[in-house]
């Protein structure tokens, strides 16, 4: 695995505005002084406790996570992610590269439950794949038009196979 270069890293911890990227994710500021405060979003806040100083682009909360560190720290935190894919996330927003690796991608609908049972042994799961696909067979009227268009339009036979 190749290391990151320190040049790198202190470009994209100066060059990077810690203030502007929370404000594209929907942080609203109040003026602080010299710096800005916001809601942690790392913990319940009712009133602002995460200060952010523009002049040093560094962040720390005040408050219960008691948590901070440059913009490479927001991103690893606020994403979930490893410091190589913060670097690689933010070189992308810089556009130093091309294209990030394609950050893994997670399902919005809900998951449907298994008409399976895992108890079940191999034959009867199979068996139950294969009334599924009968029972879909027949109720399709695509299905059944091209099986009358072989031949097939025998009922008892569609209803045995």
């Amino acid at each position: 695995m190749a290391r990151i270069k320190d040049e790198l890293i202190e470009k994209l911890k100066n060059e990077v505005s810690l203030v502007r990227l929370m404000e594209s994710q929907g942080f609203e500021f109040k003026p602080h002084g010299k710096d800005k405060v916001t809601r942690c979003p790392f913990h319940d806040d009712k009133t602002p406790s995460l200060v952010v100083s523009p002049s040093k682009n560094l962040w720390h909360c005040l408050g219960a996570c008691g948590t901070g560190g440059s913009v490479i720290d927001w991103v690893m935190k606020r994403e979930g992610i490893s410091f190589k894919r913060a670097v690689e996330i933010l070189q992308h927003d810089l556009g130093l590269i091309a294209e990030p690796h394609a950050p893994v991608k997670y399902a919005s609908t809900k998951q449907l439950p298994s008409t399976l049972v895992a108890e079940r042994d191999e034959q009867q799961a199979l068996k139950q794949v294969i009334d599924f696909y009968h029972e879909t067979l027949k109720q399709s009227p695509e299905v059944l038009q091209y099986l009358e268009s072989r031949g097939l339009n025998n009922v008892e036979l569609i209803n045995t196979f």
